[in-house]
């Protein structure tokens, strides 16, 4: 049954891909577009580089927007706003709009006709593989070193999207979380991209805690990653692919216990009474959280929880190909759209 939906859901994409490689359906806006994808479902390190992008865009001299579907929004009074969108609007404070809707051509356009959007000229899609409605520049596709697209299946039998050839389509691709596999799983990774694509990916990089920020008794602090370490930690974590956070933990901290969810849980009152009962009954000093998460978690389990709780600052670092990577970036620009 399995093996039969799989094939259903592939076929499905295939005749969608098809049309959209005629050109059908595609809407060019009047800016330059950069995609961030995947071809799996979950983490593969793509807000890190999303904010890599953006950053990069800022140093150009350039006003970037950044649009997403904004999956699985949750009320935060008047508004409906998705933990992702919260996130950038948090670490951009008004310099990069946000534009969360399932329909980004729509919400594109409205910022625009405004006068905050008249002067982006630079749009960066967050999970934009997929989303080929909006024609783009440059198409950056990321593959997770942890979990090997070759060695797995489309939707719902596996977690690809789309088959492995679809990386054809991109113009550049970036294998992640170098640092949590083998130098051997990585050349074997390179060689089979190399095979699809025709050539190596453009870079190859590593995701590390960089600084923590302390949440405890209704303030907060910046502490160096090494505060953790001794620290008996408890993870609370709604990620995708929480493998390497769950790794970054260990190598840290004295991990007790970790709660782990599905991907944008919401963490509801029962889900963070649970989360503090298990760490109190573990024995844990600290609670560990994502930055993601910590924009559902904080209204709650400061409530309930007394110790501290340490939300990871995390950076993309680069092994290779950041250079080559920021020239492929800063050619979009000038290809316009």
């Amino acid at each position: 049954m399995g093996e039969f939906a799989g094939w259903a859901y592939a076929t499905a994409v295939a005749k969608r891909n098809q049309r959209y490689d005629m050109g059908l359906g595609i809407v060019r806006l009047d800016r330059p577009v950069v995609s961030i994808g995947n071809l799996s479902v979950g983490g593969t390190g793509k807000s890190p580089m999303v904010a890599w992008t953006l950053d990069r865009l800022i140093e150009m001299g350039r006003r970037p927007c950044v649009a997403m579907r904004g999956y699985r929004p949750r009320r935060v009074g008047t508004k409906r706003v998705s933990d992702e969108a919260e996130e950038y609007a948090r670490r951009y404070a008004g310099r990069v709009p946000v534009v969360a809707q399932p329909k980004r051509v729509e919400g594109l356009q409205a910022l625009f006709a405004t006068a905050e959007g008249a002067k982006v000229n630079a749009v960066v899609l967050d999970d934009g593989f997929q989303h080929r409605k909006i024609a783009r520049a440059c198409d950056i596709v990321l593959v997770d070193a942890t979990r090997d697209p070759f060695n797995d299946r489309p939707l719902p039998a596996g977690w690809l999207r789309e088959p492995v050839r679809a990386l054809s389509r991109a113009t550049a691709v970036v294998l992640t979380h170098a640092e949590a596999v083998s130098a051997e799983k990585l050349q074997e990774l390179e060689r089979r991209v190399a095979q699809v694509t025709g050539g190596p990916p453009i870079a190859v990089a590593r995701h590390s805690w960089t600084a923590l920020n302390i949440m405890e008794k209704g303030s907060s602090r910046s502490e160096p990653v090494s505060w953790l370490s001794g620290r008996r930690a408890f993870l609370a974590c709604a990620i995708g692919n929480p493998g390497a956070m769950m790794s970054q933990a260990r190598s840290h901290s004295t991990l007790v216990g970790a709660m782990l969810r599905r991907d944008h849980d919401p963490f509801k009152p029962k889900t963070v009474a649970r989360i503090v009962s298990h760490a109190q009954r573990l024995g844990a000093a600290v609670i560990l959280c994502t930055r993601k998460d910590w924009t559902k978690l904080s209204d709650t389990l400061p409530a309930l929880w007394n110790g501290p709780i340490a939300v990871p600052e995390l950076a993309m670092s680069f092994d290779r190909g950041e250079a080559e990577l920021l020239a492929h970036v800063r050619s979009a620009m000038t290809r316009g759209v």
